[in-house]
């Protein structure tokens, strides 16, 4: 899938959005539609950030606004949550930064959200943040390849395969610089330090999210909304110095974080 909804690399169910592919657990409480995952240049079967999806089929009562959220009745909320406020004619706020952080049983990952970038994305995330979404959730998987090194979080059901039980538009970054390892100039960078939705295709995204702590190179099909601080990738450090537990003997640099990360609170600051 993409990053991410469901799969980092795939991800989202409608799609957290790096590329993970769905584990065999997830697909058996979900039963998704895995969604093709992309391979890294030069790393042969290294996934995409993605959420594993299930058809969202016909959509209908999206919110009047300009985000138009759009419940997905095939792929119903893992937790129970409304959809976020997307007032009309009121456009919604589009200027500015929130100060968040989620306290894990790791350390605390302070984040910086821009509402300039990706003002629908930012909306959903505070709205899922207020509403206690990500409290008491782990973070469902770790890459620690060398050209995808995220960990992907935002799936209260901790498969991959969770969602909110809606989706939204994407919001792709025109600024993030090409690949130099990429001589089809069709993939670009995501440094170290970004915040990323996951999804499991275009305008999929939901609740999957993706922290990248070390430069990436994706296609950039995935909203880039904030920016971790430094106090977060120290943190990040830490859960990626203590490795990968695989979930598939084929992928021995992708799974669940060895340190297994729980996502205890997470509290906007300003």
């Amino acid at each position: 899938m993409h990053l991410p909804r469901r799969a980092l690399l795939p991800l989202a169910a409608g799609a957290l959005a790096l590329g993970l592919a769905p584990t065999p657990a997830a697909m058996a409480v979900a039963a998704p539609t895995p969604t093709p995952t992309s391979a890294v240049p030069g790393v042969p079967g290294v996934p995409s950030v993605t959420v594993v999806s299930s058809d969202p089929g016909v959509l209908a009562d999206a919110t009047d606004g300009p985000c138009a959220y759009t419940p997905t009745p095939d792929d119903p909320a893992v937790r129970p949550v409304s959809l976020p406020r997307d007032p009309t004619p009121t456009p919604t706020p589009h200027r500015g930064t929130v100060l968040v952080t989620f306290v894990t049983n790791r350390g605390s990952i302070p984040m910086e959200l821009d509402r300039a970038v990706a003002p629908c994305t930012v909306q959903s995330f505070l709205h899922l943040l207020r509403s206690k979404f990500y409290d008491d959730t782990i973070c469902h998987r770790l890459t620690t390849y060398p050209t995808l090194s995220v960990l992907q979080c935002g799936d209260p059901s901790g498969t991959g395969a969770g969602g909110p039980g809606y989706r939204y538009e994407d919001e792709l970054p025109t600024f993030l610089p090409p690949s130099p390892t990429d001589p089809t100039g069709e993939r670009v960078v995501y440094p170290r330090g970004t915040l990323a939705m996951a999804n499991a295709g275009p305008d999929t995204n939901g609740s999957q999210f993706f922290l990248v702590w070390a430069d990436s190179v994706l296609r950039p099909n995935y909203t880039v909304f904030g920016r971790i601080l430094p106090i977060g990738l120290r943190t990040l450090d830490r859960i990626a110095a203590g490795g990968v537990r695989p979930q598939d003997p084929g992928a021995p640099l992708d799974g669940r974080p060895a340190k297994r990360t729980h996502i205890e609170v997470g509290v906007r600051i300003t």
